[in-house]
This record gives structure tokens, sequence and C-alpha cells, in this order.
């Protein structure tokens, strides 16, 4: 292996206003290893990626290639110093075939047709040297998300890249893709390519790199060898301080069902069945999650049961159905029925930006005759209140009177978190309750969900992040396309296990043995 490293950057800097992003970064990537990057929510791991890639320009620095000083002000330029990447979001036109997105912007002349060609024999040989089977006639919008991952892989090999940027790879894959993509990972660094890996999966980085770079605060606070740190090291440089990292709950003490689901059925605005008759239920004192693949009905079934969406079968709360259609099935009749919900989409359902954090925790519940002065909502009161709730959240910075907008990912989860547990609900529906959130804060919110537990409330969470699942919740039910595949508890159960079923497959020995 070389001694000249991959990528040098030196004395990185990037401002945004007042906001220093990134502040005289320095880093090392050798070639033909697997590179980690971490960091919280705002540590400046995107925005120095991005300079890389030729997206931003760097207020200061120097960018150096394989021991030569490039000048890269856009991605074409980053493209010709042999930099592809992989962006968390693909890139890809989805009624185009595989071949056609491949090409994209790679044509060899006005003439498509010997660029097909071209492109045709080049990817036969690109996946079967790195195992990145796909059918190059097969248009996007038909391949699952695993598949449509290694177009965006095959991309940037047909225009010969050496290194890969990956920014969060595995956030929307199940564990056998995710485990597909290491091994995938693992043939392009032994055919000598050079990864950059962007995660906030600890386990991932350890399981992965070889190295692994921290970043806080704009700032590199570490760079370490993987096999010489570990989990619990890796999150304190992150955050600065130690950080469970387990979710620490006692046996839960289950009472009664809560919440009781009988063959729920909802079609969406298209006309496509999303939910194919769901049944469960959700005892007091449990947490119930929800894996699955997002796109498999989980949303649909936090929006029937939160009130955004009519359906058919047959929902009771402690005992007493509640309407599915009508003006009796809204988000106002659940919460008087003892629902809280944490929405999915903070942004868009869960939070009004341009508002104060103050207006915020109490939307849903503004007709309470509690905050009511006369004809008037008290707004002092709720002001007064707010400021406690964001006492009690940790929420930064604790102003009240700052717009929605202004604050962190994990501090807005934080406000709409409080704004719901704080009303004491018999149920509460939580959707991807840490993503895009800072370590730090992850482990808040796991506490504040098993406490809410522990005071015999029923819980239903969903989460794509399969280890969150395992960890923090009493019983796992599995969906896929609609359908409910199986129900396991985690101590009897492993991520191989629910991961088939996430893939539909229900006839795990026989798919072991396969």
């Amino acid at each position: 292996m070389s001694d000249t490293p991959a990528i040098e950057l030196k004395g990185i800097s990037k401002a945004f206003g007042p906001v220093q992003a990134n502040k005289d970064i320095s880093i090392r990537v050798m070639p033909g290893t697997i590179h980690g990057i971490i960091g919280e929510n705002g540590a400046g791991k995107s925005t120095l990626m991005s300079i890389l890639y030729g997206f931003y320009k760097a207020d200061a620095g120097e960018i150096w290639i394989n021991g030569a000083r490039k000048d890269i002000t856009d991605s074409q330029a980053a493209i010709a110093a042999g930099i592809g990447m992989v962006f968390q979001h693909f890139k890809l036109v989805q009624n185009f075939t595989v071949l056609e997105n491949v090409i994209l912007g790679a044509e060899d002349g006005p003439m498509l047709r010997p660029s097909l060609s071209k492109a045709r024999g080049v990817l036969k040989k690109l996946a079967q040297e790195y195992e990145l089977n796909v059918d190059p006639e097969a248009l996007i919008e038909n391949l699952s998300v695993g598949h449509q991952q290694r177009v965006e892989i095959l991309k940037a090999l047909y225009r010969e890249a050496d290194i890969l940027i990956l920014d969060e790879p595995t956030g929307v894959l199940t564990p056998a893709e995710a485990d597909h993509l290491f091994r995938i990972l693992e043939g392009l660094k032994r055919e000598g390519k050079t990864i950059i890996l962007i995660t906030h999966k600890l386990r991932e980085i350890m399981e992965i790199t070889d190295t692994v770079s921290v970043m806080r605060r704009g700032e590199m606070t570490a760079t370490v060898k993987t096999s010489e740190t570990s989990p619990e090291e890796l999150a304190e440089l992150m955050v600065g301080r130690k950080v469970l990292l387990r979710v620490d709950k006692a046996p839960a003490q289950v009472g009664a069902p809560i919440l009781e689901i009988e063959n729920l059925k909802h079609t969406d605005s298209h006309g496509v069945q999303r939910l194919k008759g769901i049944s469960l239920n959700v005892r007091a004192g449990e947490i119930l999650g929800i894996a699955g693949v997002s796109g498999n009905g989980q949303t649909e079934l936090l929006h029937v049961l939160g009130g955004y969406a009519d359906a058919t079968g047959t929902v009771r709360v402690n005992g007493s159905e509640i309407d599915l259609t009508g003006k009796h099935s809204d988000g106002q009749s659940r919460r008087a029925r003892g629902i809280a919900h944490v929405p999915e989409d903070r942004h868009h359902e869960g939070l009004i930006l341009p508002y104060t954090a103050w207006e915020n925790t109490v939307f849903g519940y503004h007709r309470d005759p509690a905050i009511q002065k006369g004809p008037l909502m008290d707004n002092a009161a709720i002001r007064a209140e707010a400021q406690a709730k964001m006492d009690r959240y940790d929420v930064r910075p604790p102003n009240p009177n700052l717009a929605a907008r202004n604050f962190s990912g994990g501090n807005q989860q934080k406000i709409v978190l409080a704004r719901e547990i704080e009303r004491d609900p018999d149920i509460l529906l939580i959707g991807q309750p840490t993503r895009g959130v800072d370590i730090g804060a992850i482990e808040f919110i796991h506490q504040e969900i098993v406490r809410l537990r522990d005071k015999g409330k029923a819980i239903l969470l969903v989460s794509v992040e399969l280890d969150e699942i395992m960890s923090l919740s009493d019983r796992i039910a599995v969906m896929f396309d609609g359908h409910i595949m199986g129900e396991r508890l985690p101590a009897d159960t492993n991520q191989t296990e629910l991961g088939l079923l996430m893939a539909g497959i229900t006839d795990t020995a026989k798919a072991a043995t396969a």
C-alpha cells in the first residue's frame, strides 16, 4: 500500500454567515481503506464531504488527491479527480432504465446508441467483479431500494472513480441488504478503491471501517484505528461526555390491552392498498415495536391511528371502539381518547416551523379549557409551561420565543416529545423517534419512552433502526407490504430472523438453509 494519502484535506474551513461549519480541518485517508466519519448533527460531516465533492467551495484550505493538489470547483471536477459520491437520497431518474441512469451525464456523444452499447459491456464486467448484479434494462422505479443503491455505486464506478463517498448508506436497507453492501465495500477495498463512509451507526463503524475520524462542532476531534477503539469511546468523543449506549430498562410490568386493532385496512389516494388486514394489540406498560423497511405500511398505520387517514376495520381504546371515518376520526378526537402522536415527519406533521417553540408546544391541544382565558388562549400561561417543558427536556437553547426552525433536529424532536408525553396519554404513537437526532439526545429520548412505559402506558413504536427496535421493545411485530409477518420477543429472536421477515420471508428455517 502506498504511503501517499488517497485524500488529504489541509486546514479546511467553511462558514455560512455567522455559523462556522468547518474549522481548520485536516484529515488523511489512505488508499485501499474504508475510512469512517462520524459526528452529531451539525458537526460538519456533510459540509466537509460537500467540499470534497465540489458542492461547496472552502473559505480556506487545500485538497490533495493522490499526492497532487486539486482545485475542486464543482462535481465534474471531483469526478475528473476520481471521486464518486453515493448520496443518502439517491439521484436517479425513476422512469429511466439502469443503463440510462448510468450513462446520464457521461455520454460519449450526441448519439446514445454507442454509449448504451459500451455501458452495457462495462456494467456486466463491474457487476461480476463487485457483486453489483442488477438488470441493466430494468426501470429504476421497479427496483428495490437496495438495488437502486447498487445503481448509484455502478454510476460512480462507470465514471472510473477510485474514491467513493457514501452518505448514510444503510438508512433504508434491510439487515440482509446492509450485509450485502458491506461485502461489496470489502470487494471494492480489495481492488484498491478508497471508501469514505459517513454514518451515525457505531455498530457499522466497528464492523466495516479500518480507520474512523470523529467530528464535533465543526472540528476534527480524533482519528483512530477502528481496532483500537470502542463504541463507548467513539460516543464520548462525539458528544464530549460519557453516553449510555444501551437502553437501561427493567422488565415490563404488562397489564390489560389498551389498544386493540382488528383487520385494519387502508387504501391511499392513488387506489393502492397500504394496510391489508392488520391485527395487533398493545398492552398497558409495554412497548410494541414495529420493524420493517420504510414504505411497507408503517407510516399509514400511524396515520390511521393518529387520525390523519380513514380506514376500515376495528380499533378499540380501553375496550371502547373509535371511529375510523367521518368527523370523529380526526386527530383532535384521538387526543380526547388519550392517544398522543409523535409523527415520523416532524417538519411536516409535528411542527409548524415558522411559529415559535411555545406555540408549537400547544398545537393540537389549543382547545384545552385549562389554557383558555375567556374566549382567548392564555398565552402567558402557555409560555410559562413551554419554558418549564424546555427545561425538563433539556431543549437547547431554552428559549420558547425562538422559531421552531431555528432549533436543531434533536431539539425539535424534544419539543414534539414534550408536547405529547407531558399530556400523560394512555397510548403514545411514536414514529422514528431518533431520526436525524444526535447520540446524546437519543439517550434522553429512549429514557423518556421507557419512563412513560413504566407509568403503565401503552407505546406503539415505529422505527427503521433495527438496533432501536431490539433494545427498546418488549415485543416486536414485523411489517412487510401492508401485512404483519409475525411477532417475536426480543430475547427469542435476532437481527437475521427479523431481517428475513422484513423481506417477506416467513419460512426462516428454509431460508437459512437455502
